[in-house]
């Protein structure tokens, strides 16, 4: 074999390396003139046999130099090739005339005439273009992309901010002017009471760093920071640890419904922050914290955490007002159309005997759904128990006899003898049956 080295020269070969590794004799150099590492395994520095030329080289482990992998050519969109021809050429478009696509590949509006019988109006060449792309550039998203289309999404971000900056000034102006004419206000109305500037000063400094239970105030920007719950309560996730009892919302801290609905709600300590949202005066406060809402946005100088007091006696003028205009336009309304004996009418249930009331009962005649209505009641007079009877007269039935069933008596109007009556009854029909 040709290739097949001495027992000499292998000698020699295994004798340079070594003193290569040793480094008493130059490292090897590959076509390109840069060093080999001695220390590089062989399997590693030889090259494979199909690719094999013969040269100490490491070129066939670094990867090939490829072309054009990122050029920046890219089809030109909406653009054509010179000026139209000026009359029609065999071969082109029968619709528009362009002799780089067919008729079926046209995409200009289908003429009533085409070019080819009309010979205006011809339109341009396309620009045919042969864009080399590698794998990875035929599969980028982005390639082709103007950057410059991006610019006009910041312009259009930076218009809005602007806008917006403006509007705050303008608000901070207006409350600035507003907080101004406060301070002139309060200022005046010291003097003419003849308080002290500094003691309202220190008045407003203390309340500013108090803070309210679970919260944190901040007195420079006026802003307040809620906490995590007040470390003496109790979670409300741990009043009842069965997963189906009501929903706790980790994110707002909030237990809507009863955690124990199966306990007496007077013994509760907790029952769910809808309870305790609609227990006591809490309607009460949000009405009136929503009629002052309304009147200071309608301009009334009206604030309920500010002037209280105010604030009450004004809703309960409000509410008098209304009521008194409700009333006024009754009248009116009764006074121009009539119709007030509609109005004192009785109870649909007394007028039909029957109502809208949905009440669904059992087979023993039960209530199941629904309120049981009054029953009706009629002219003569019911309920009416005389000689100290307990059941009406009809109440009893036998042998074809009516009777008093609280007795078992048939005589009518006489007097109830009760429990003896019964039992009396009772031994005169054994009687008569054993006879």
């Amino acid at each position: 074999m040709s290739g097949k080295l001495s027992r000499e020269e292998y000698r020699k070969q295994k004798d340079l390396e070594a003193a290569r590794k040793a480094g008493t004799a130059p490292a090897a150099r590959d076509e390109e003139g840069r060093e080999i590492n001695p220390h590089i395994p062989q399997y590693i520095s030889d090259a494979p046999w199909y690719i094999n030329d013969g040269h100490t080289s490491l070129k066939h482990q670094r990867a090939p130099k490829r072309e054009n992998e990122h050029s920046d050519e890219w089809y030109q969109r909406g653009q054509r090739a010179g000026p139209a021809a000026t009359k029609y050429r065999k071969g082109a478009c029968e619709n528009c005339g362009a002799i780089t696509h067919k008729t079926k590949d046209c995409v200009e509006r289908p003429r009533k005439k085409g070019a080819r019988w009309t010979g205006k109006n011809i339109k341009e060449d396309e620009i045919i273009q042969n864009v080399e792309m590698s794998f990875d550039a035929k599969r980028d998203r982005w390639n082709g992309y103007d950057t410059a289309e991006h610019k006009k999404i910041y312009d259009e971000y930076e218009k809005i901010e602007e806008a917006r900056r403006k509007l705050k000034e303008s608000e901070l102006d207006k409350q600035d002017a507003k907080a101004a004419a406060m301070a002139s206000k309060m200022e005046n109305n010291a003097n003419e009471f003849g308080e002290s500037d500094d003691d309202d000063e220190d008045e407003e400094k203390y309340a500013d760093k108090s803070d309210m239970p679970g919260q944190k105030v901040n007195a420079k920007t006026r802003t307040t920071i809620r906490n995590l719950r007040i470390r003496e309560d109790r979670a409300k996730y741990l009043y009842n640890l069965d997963p189906n009892s009501a929903h706790y919302d980790p994110k707002t801290r909030s237990m809507r419904e009863n955690p124990l609905k199966d306990q007496d709600p007077s013994t509760l300590v907790y029952a769910g922050d809808n309870f305790q949202r609609y227990s006591g005066n809490t309607s009460d406060m949000a009405n009136v914290q929503l009629f002052a809402w309304q009147a200071a946005e309608k301009g009334t100088d009206v604030h309920l955490q500010a002037n209280p007091t105010q604030t009450e006696f004004l809703h309960k003028q409000f509410k008098e007002k209304k009521a008194k205009q409700q009333d006024t336009n009754k009248e009116s309304i009764l006074a121009k159309y009539g119709g007030e004996e509609h109005l004192d009418a009785p109870a649909r249930e007394l007028l039909l005997a029957q109502s809208e009331n949905y009440v669904e009962y059992s087979r023993a005649g039960r209530v199941l759904k629904g309120l049981e209505p009054a029953k009706v009641k009629s002219k003569y007079q019911e309920d009416v128990y005389i000689n100290n009877h307990t059941t009406v007269w009809g109440s009893f039935w036998a042998d074809g006899k009516w009777g008093y069933k609280c007795c078992r008596s048939f005589l009518k109007n006489s007097y109830c003898t009760g429990l003896a009556g019964i039992e009396a009854h009772e031994e005169s029909t054994n009687a008569l049956s054993k006879s």
